[in-house]
């Protein structure tokens, strides 16, 4: 079972579509998954998906955060999800990368429970980039 964090902690997974595979995905798919190794040059061809959820094989691949600020400003207007092996402390990273939400199983839910992601979920504070703008 999944367990969806967001800036209001925990909550049910409220997809009720299907997802198809990156290598499987063409533009009318509602759900892709995207492995972490997604090359960056591909992904236009999922801008129109309604979610994209993308993989996180270990805590220490930070490749997804890349692609997730590169769908962002490719123009990609829809849920975009962190799934697998995301830590409480890499939360607001996610969310500035583009990421809306972080799907953790209920194993590392519960070695990292809810309140330790709210304390990340003002993520909009304390960054050095909104200091240097300021």
């Amino acid at each position: 079972m999944s367990i969806i964090v967001t800036d209001t902690g925990f909550a049910a997974d409220d997809w009720t579509g299907s997802f198809a595979p990156e290598d499987a995905a063409d533009d009318t798919a509602q759900g892709i998954d995207l492995p972490s190794d997604t090359d960056p040059a591909a992904l236009s061809r999922f801008l129109n998906a309604a979610l994209i959820r993308v993989d996180f094989p270990s805590f220490a691949d930070g490749r997804g955060f890349t692609l997730a600020a590169l769908l962002r400003r490719a123009g990609f207007a829809g849920r975009l999800r962190a799934k697998g092996h995301v830590l409480a402390d890499q939360y607001a990273m996610a969310r500035r990368a583009g990421f809306d939400e972080v799907e953790i199983d209920t194993e590392l839910a519960a070695r990292q429970p809810e309140d330790q992601w709210l304390a990340r979920a003002d993520w909009h504070a304390g960054h050095y980039q909104a200091r240097l703008r300021g």
